[in-house]
């Protein structure tokens, strides 16, 4: 008896520290808080980040390096693809260190994220500073993980204060050396070889100004699904993701983005072949580099969704591929007339379906 009021008494004890410890968990603490910490997610990044810094001269150097090819390469790729408009240039190289990657795409995600972040304000307690302290770590440590990977990168300054200009060309000289050197590539080859791809991304943007219009309004459809006010239950699943008008936006950017770098893939391939004495070396590199995860990486990719988006890509290679064997490239390059040009997902696997569809519309270039 005892024993078994005793025992009741000790429940009775831990019941009441554990009742405790939750008010004191979620008692508000005064004032709000918003679910991420820009500062913590770089500090969280910087320190899983080996190598973060290179010496501003080797930086200036390599631009100065990787813009001498651009100008040569210039032409030989609209030569290929399509003129630019009268008046419109693509922009120069910038050649950044790991920490530049990682400050660059910092501001391109606050771009995006923080109209979100600022709708979603919570009172501030103990259980919304551990929650935010891990969101904190694991987008840090997803930007580091990519931050050692990413070999180089478009910015079409979307949601950006100001119109599309100015450096928004990159090769990440660290990841791209490093590479080199493990895979012993031969230096020109390799930087010509990227600076195709991403320059063909920039003459998609600057010659095509619908796409930039469009991919921007497909942003700010999502992110108004997700601040604006209602029901309870709406905003759940608009933060969810889930709302039919969520997955048809995300559907058509989706088919878009696949396009886009499919199709910068094609070029990078074609010209690649013709201008690139090391060509065949480069792409046997880069498919052994994709393809060489170890358990750890491949676990990290599936997690984050990656190798989804590298599947959506090769999609959209394939897409691209077929089309310009099939068509050529004057029919292919008909996806860049508009938005209801770009193939829906369904057509990026069946190639034939896009063309009928848009065989039967009439040219007609977007400004």
């Amino acid at each position: 008896m005892r024993r078994s009021a005793g025992r009741a008494a000790l429940y009775g004890v831990l019941a009441g520290m554990a009742v405790a410890g939750v008010a004191e968990a979620v008692r508000p603490r005064g004032g709000t808080a918003l679910l991420l910490d820009w500062n913590e997610v770089r500090r969280a990044a910087q320190s899983r980040m080996d190598n973060a810094t290179e010496p501003r001269a080797k930086l200036a150097a390599a631009a100065s390096s990787y813009r001498q090819l651009a100008d040569k390469l210039e032409k030989p790729l609209l030569d290929f693809v399509g003129p630019l408009p009268k008046g419109v240039s693509i922009p120069g190289f910038e050649a950044l260190d790991r920490e530049g990657w990682l400050d660059l795409n910092l501001e391109i995600f606050r771009r995006v994220v923080d109209p979100v972040l600022e709708t979603g304000r919570m009172q501030n307690s103990l259980v919304v500073e551990a929650g935010r302290a891990g969101v904190n770590r694991y987008v840090g440590y997803m930007l580091a993980f990519l931050g050692r990977r990413v070999l180089g990168q478009y910015d079409p300054q979307l949601l950006g204060a100001e119109p599309i200009g100015g450096e928004g060309l990159y090769l990440v000289e660290t990841n791209v050396e490093e590479w080199r050197r493990q895979a012993d590539l031969p230096a020109e080859d390799l930087h010509r070889w990227l600076i195709l791809h991403e320059m063909t991304h920039a003459w998609q943007f600057a010659a095509h100004p619908w796409l930039r219009r469009y991919m921007e309004e497909s942003l700010k459809t999502l992110i108004g699904t997700v601040t604006r006010k209602g029901p309870a239950v709406t905003r759940f699943a608009a933060f969810a993701g889930v709302l039919p008008t969520q997955w048809r936006v995300m559907r058509d950017v989706q088919g878009t983005m696949s396009v886009i770098e499919g199709y910068s893939n094609l070029v990078m391939n074609r010209l690649g072949s013709k201008l690139l004495p090391g060509f065949d070396r480069l792409e046997r590199a880069y498919r052994q580099r994709s393809s060489g995860k170890g358990a750890f990486e491949i676990v990290i990719w599936k997690l984050t969704g990656l190798d989804l988006k590298l599947q959506q890509y090769r999609t959209g290679e394939a897409f691209c591929q077929a089309v310009y064997d099939r068509y050529g490239l004057a029919v292919l390059n008909r996806v860049w007339d508009g938005p209801e040009m770009m193939p829906t997902l369904s057509e990026l696997r069946n190639p034939d379906a896009w063309h009928l569809r848009v065989d039967s519309r009439p040219v007609q270039r977007q400004a």
